[in-house]
């Protein structure tokens, strides 16, 4: 991650030596929950409070949501009576009592309560989602149309204004950082929610670099926070994970600002259209229905991009596996009135003629479940239920049992339940779904079979975790009852698999490469990209500045890794023979990419890159990417990292000045000691130093900025765990 310059970001507050996350619970990985504000229990439906979440099975509670008012900053309506966030209590309700030693009610309250009976466990408040991006429910439940982030992100400004109010409300309600739901900051039409399109359709071509803006302000503004309060705040998004909206988001430049991201690896078939596929695939397989109707597999040598597997290649591809949640649904999406496919799955459902198709879809969606098959239904203007096949995993396993639960009068449901519900489930995408033979209706989301093979997923591929939406779609048996309900079975399996695995990854180079430990000062930007669908092929012009004292020479070499999401036939347009030198997969990716890298070589042109000059390499590519990383520079056969990549333990040298050694990055450099005129001990290199100490080294007193060990105290590191005290 990017550090902020002249910060003493207390990183170690929840940071081992290694830069791994230190995880509650027994956890060797994540486990993340969404925990909404919506299932209060005041609407006659079952409710789900902070005191149903399985805190000693969990690592993270992300609260859903909070949003951008009318002044530019991050509200949940607390000024307003009643509201669920502060002001709202559960009178004879075990374990949703209040601790009358908070200045405030609601779920904040049980939040901080049982947080502190539980230590370790982070909870965040989550800003924007589907449903606020663009806008915010005001405290009637009414939807303010003010821009939400596509205008805030029009002026430093408000972002200004936006940033140091999420560090107030992190400072008051105890928070432990801010999680970004913008959906989405891309340049294709029509993404996103339909009812922000006068805002964003607009602003395509500047919402990513106003998004960069956000983030970047965020994370600075947080560790000033964090500094000053001697703990570290962290910054985190749920990002998306289809191809088709990652093209229009450039090489997504925030991934330096944040902790870790949360792919949102579910929703990835609905009926926005006809193509009947799986919610949440982790593989693909070659007949994902809506690629095949596209020629997506024709275009990209085979290659789908609606599953996580894919996903995580693409951010894989700019940062380490341990910064890399995937998101699983424990709820589902589905139809009715399908046709072909097989059990349902691959098959088309067109919605009928005379369907009131919802907005955004052109009236060309999909005939969406209804009824009994359609339990948590959002609500279009007039109020109607939106036919989607959305349910909680609990209401799904009681149709593939026969069982009309007795909270469906409370849903609003009154149908009965026809036909048969058959689980199945898919071997090479781990898909799951239920399928209704008579009513022709599919259902499809997580249950124990795709949840356990996405935890073993993630603890094989070294993934940072699981992000589950929602924590109230968990379930359990209730035989008293004879039904199922809301529970805590999934979450349980998480743990257990997660808590019995090994640490996750924490270097972005694989063992394969080896990165220098003497680092040049070059800067990598990314610009002029097309604007959406005219994304292809991917061709902006990438900048290298040479930040250093000494040019580079014509001749050098520059090696670079990019994610083997796109089908690895790097070029450019600007004659430095930009080519793929080693591919880390080909062919197509049925049953998984094979590695996580390509690499690809260029040679710097005549002129060299001067001190304090750039040279622009117009790179192309196919599908998305997200970033270079692992660059390495070679002058004269001595190679060389760069701080681009932020690599921990490197020393900034200039060009030519190298030795040649690297070591993975663990850092090196001799014993040294002091001049003998300094007060402060010498520095060792065996030594660990704690963030704070201070030790003399060449003539100078040093103070470190967090954890080291072993990197030499040096004032050319800019980036480096010394900072210079001055001389003794």
């Amino acid at each position: 991650m990017a550090q902020t310059p002249g910060v003493n970001t207390p990183y170690c507050d929840i940071y081992d030596q290694d830069g791994r996350e230190i995880l509650p619970n027994g956890l060797d990985r994540r486990v993340i929950g969404y925990f909404t504000s919506w299932r209060t229990g005041k609407n006659g439906q079952p409710s789900y409070l902070a005191n149903d979440i399985p805190w000693d099975k969990v690592s993270h509670i992300n609260y859903a949501f909070a949003h951008i008012d009318d002044n530019w900053k991050v509200s949940v309506n607390e000024n307003v009576a009643g509201n669920a966030a502060t002001d709202m209590t559960w009178p004879g309700v075990a374990g949703a009592e209040m601790d009358p030693t908070l200045p405030y009610d609601g779920y904040f309250n049980l939040l901080n309560k049982f947080k502190k009976d539980n230590p370790g466990v982070k909870v965040i408040p989550a800003v924007g989602g589907w449903a606020e991006t663009g806008g915010y429910f005001d405290g009637e439940g009414n939807r303010v149309a003010n821009g939400g982030f596509y205008t805030l992100t029009e002026s430093q400004a408000r972002i200004d204004t936006f940033a140091d109010s999420v560090v107030d409300f992190i400072r008051t309600y105890d928070f432990d950082g801010i999680d970004i739901d913008y959906e989405y900051p891309t340049s294709n039409n029509q993404a996103g929610n339909p009812d922000d399109f006068a805002f964003s359709d607009a602003r395509r071509g500047q919402l990513f670099s106003g998004y960069v803006d956000l983030m970047k302000t965020l994370r600075e503004k947080l560790d000033a926070a964090g500094a000053e309060d001697g703990e570290y705040y962290m910054l985190t998004a749920a990002v998306p994970s289809s191809g088709w909206l990652l093209r229009g988001m450039e090489v997504n430049q925030v991934t330096e600002y944040l902790d870790f991201v949360n792919m949102m690896t579910y929703d990835l078939h609905g009926a926005w259209n006809e193509y009947v596929g799986g919610n949440g695939a982790l593989y693909d397989d070659g007949k994902d229905p809506e690629l095949a109707a596209a020629g997506v597999y024709g275009a990209y040598k085979g290659i789908g991009y609606l599953n996580a597997d894919w996903s995580s290649h693409y951010w894989r591809g700019a940062m380490q596996g341990g910064r890399i949640n995937l998101g699983v649904p424990f709820y589902t999406r589905g139809f009715q009135g399908v046709t072909g496919g097989e059990n349902g799955m691959g098959g088309r459902a067109p919605a009928p003629a005379g369907f009131n198709c919802p907005a955004g879809t052109n009236n060309k969606c999909g005939y969406g479940a209804e009824g009994i098959d359609n339990l948590w239904y959002d609500s279009d203007p007039q109020g109607n239920a939106i036919p989607a096949g959305v349910n909680p995993i609990w209401h799904a396993l009681n149709l593939e049992n026969g069982i009309t639960g007795d909270y469906v009068a409370d849903y609003g449901v009154t149908d009965t339940l026809e036909g048969d519900y058959v689980r199945y489930f898919d071997s090479v995408t781990k898909n799951e779904w239920w399928w209704n033979e008579q009513t022709k209706t599919f259902l499809s989301g997580d249950s124990a079979e795709a949840i356990s093979a996405k935890a073993d997923y993630v603890a094989n591929e070294g993934l940072g975790g699981l992000m589950i939406w929602e924590f109230a779609g968990d379930y359990e048996y209730n035989s008293t009852k004879g039904q199922y309900e809301m529970g805590s079975t999934l979450v349980d399996l998480m743990h257990s698999k997660l808590s019995a695995t090994t640490p996750y990854g924490a270097t972005k180079a694989n063992a394969d490469r080896v990165m220098p430990t003497e680092a040049l000062d070059i800067s990598i930007a990314y610009t002029e990209f097309a604007l959406g669908d005219n994304n292809y092929p991917i061709a902006p012009k990438v900048v290298f500045t040479n930040n250093g004292s000494t040019d580079i020479p014509a001749g050098a070499t520059v090696s670079f890794q990019y994610a083997t999401t796109d089908t690895g036939e790097m070029s450019d347009w600007s004659g430095f023979g930009t080519t793929t030198t080693v591919k880390g997969h080909t062919g197509d990716n049925i049953g998984g990419l094979d590695g996580d890298f390509h690499t690809a070589t260029f040679t710097v042109p005549a002129g060299g890159i001067p001190a304090g000059g750039e040279i622009v390499n117009n790179v192309k590519w196919t599908l998305p990417v997200a970033q270079f990383s692992n660059v390495i520079v070679t002058i004269d056969g001595v190679d060389y990292s760069t701080t681009y990549d932020h690599l921990r333990g490197a020393t900034v040298v200039e060009a030519g000045s190298g030795t040649g050694g690297g070591d993975g990055g663990t850092g090196g450099g001799d014993n040294g000691g002091g001049t003998g005129t300094c007060s402060a001990a010498a520095w060792d290199s065996v030594t660990a130093y704690s963030g704070g100490a201070r030790v003399s080294y060449n003539g100078h007193e040093w103070t470190a900025r967090h954890w080291t060990q072993g990197d030499t105290p040096s004032s050319t590191n800019t980036w480096g765990p010394w900072a210079d005290a001055g001389a003794c």
